[in-house]
């Protein structure tokens, strides 16, 4: 009930005014604003569904952004490995016209300086560098040199020539995050996508008695895996061979020597992470040298790479070595250009993949931009309107109380 006095008009009128500008101004911060919530209090329910809309929708538009990154470094990785491809083809055309032996000894050292050439060219594009300043070929290794040559003395050349390529990258896997709890896996490591053979290293020491000393853990192209004290050779094979690697290991069963061969083409990377197994079994060098060049010296290696390859031909033709060129030579040119073209089809289904990223991000965009909208937004027809209605509230409301109070000093005077 409301006590009736002198000033029970007024109060009122003021409260009534003061209610109707703290309205317009609400409205007036919704249509500058184009926001309806301004404070949790305004729709507690609505506040808290858009916070997580939000959210989701900064990931959603990241999401779109890896994708996009990824997308245009397969792009530039295809157009150099293509490239690559077509030198080779190159380089085994020059071999098969060197290897049909009508050619002289001089014809085919003419020949070996394009193929000399080819080879600095391959080399030039595996050390490419994309368009972020990042190595495309050399694995997480970004900011390294992919591959690194050595120059020597060659029997036929007048000069200084390319003896060997080495790696300088590593063979660890970017892991981009696509989609809630969805990656894509980025392996560009140069020692997989320029290799030509199978590799296989051959242990020459007896491990028959062997028996692991300690708990401890060796890597393998990257993967770790577990050796247990008491482990002996055939368990440690059977380890490697279950551990998802790309590698089958086997006894041999003259020497009882630890054999590994790759099961497709690339360079193997040996390390021991804890522990000194692979050391112990005479496999790598202690853990001061790297990999992939720790390879103990007593163990036979087979496999090169690409460009072994192409300084294989080359030097053969320095030598006028038709036999050469027309067996071993061209056999790993064929196995190196079938590998890079595994290589090229991998990073082109890559891309793809990228691409339908990339959609779905786009269509994930406008549909939680949408629910961004129906919980926050307001209809800017429906608030102009209210607005005049609370203008016109307010003229009125002032209107009535003018009066009211309709006395003036004038009416004070005698």
């Amino acid at each position: 009930m409301n006590r009736i006095s002198s000033q029970m008009n007024n109060t009122q009128t003021q409260y009534y005014l003061r209610k109707q500008e703290v309205r317009q101004a609400q409205a007036n911060r919704q249509i500058g604003s184009q926001s309806r919530i301004g404070e949790l209090r305004d729709d507690p329910l609505a506040a808290g569904h858009l916070v997580r809309y939000q959210s989701y929708l900064s990931r959603v538009n990241q999401f779109g952004k890896n994708a996009q990154i990824l997308s245009d470094e397969f792009q530039v990785r295809e157009g150099y490995m293509n490239q690559n491809l077509q030198i080779m083809q190159r380089v085994r055309e020059l071999a098969v016209t060197g290897a049909n032996g009508t050619y002289s000894k001089e014809d085919l050292k003419n020949m070996s300086m394009e193929v000399d050439e080819l080879l600095k060219e391959l080399i030039q594009n595996a050390n490419a560098v994309g368009p972020d300043g990042n190595s495309l070929f050399a694995g997480t290794r970004s900011k390294s040199t992919a591959f690194e040559v050595l120059m020597g003395n060659v029997e036929g050349a007048s000069e200084p020539l390319i003896k060997e390529v080495h790696y300088n990258g590593n063979v660890a896997v970017n892991r981009v995050e696509v989609d809630e709890n969805a990656y894509l896996e980025v392996d560009n490591s140069g020692n997989k996508t320029f290799w030509a053979e199978p590799q296989q290293l051959m242990g020459q020491r007896d491990l028959s008695s062997w028996q692991a000393k300690a708990d401890s853990t060796i890597n393998i192209d990257g993967i770790d895996i577990a050796v247990n004290a008491g482990d002996n050779i055939y368990a440690l094979a059977a380890k490697i061979n279950d551990s998802g690697a790309s590698v089958r290991a086997t006894i041999d069963p003259v020497t009882r020597g630890l054999d590994l061969r790759t099961t497709d083409s690339h360079q193997m990377w040996l390390q021991d992470v804890n522990g000194n197994v692979l050391n112990d079994i005479g496999m790598i060098k202690d853990s001061s040298q790297l990999p992939p060049y720790n390879i103990e010296s007593n163990v036979s290696v087979s496999g090169g790479s690409m460009f072994d390859a192409v300084i294989a031909l080359r030097d053969a033709m320095l030598r006028g070595d038709h036999e050469a060129i027309g067996t071993r030579v061209l056999g790993v040119l064929d196995q190196g250009m079938s590998n890079l073209n595994t290589r090229i089809a991998k990073v082109g289904s890559e891309y793809e993949r990228a691409q339908q990223n990339i959609q779905r991000s786009g269509v994930n965009n406008l549909n939680v931009t949408g629910l961004v909208a129906r919980e926050g937004d307001i209809d800017m027809t429906e608030a102009i309107t209210n607005l005049k209605a609370l203008e016109n509230v307010n003229n009125a409301t002032l209107s009535t109380a003018a009066r009211m109070y309709s006395s003036t000093l004038l009416d004070y005077l005698r």
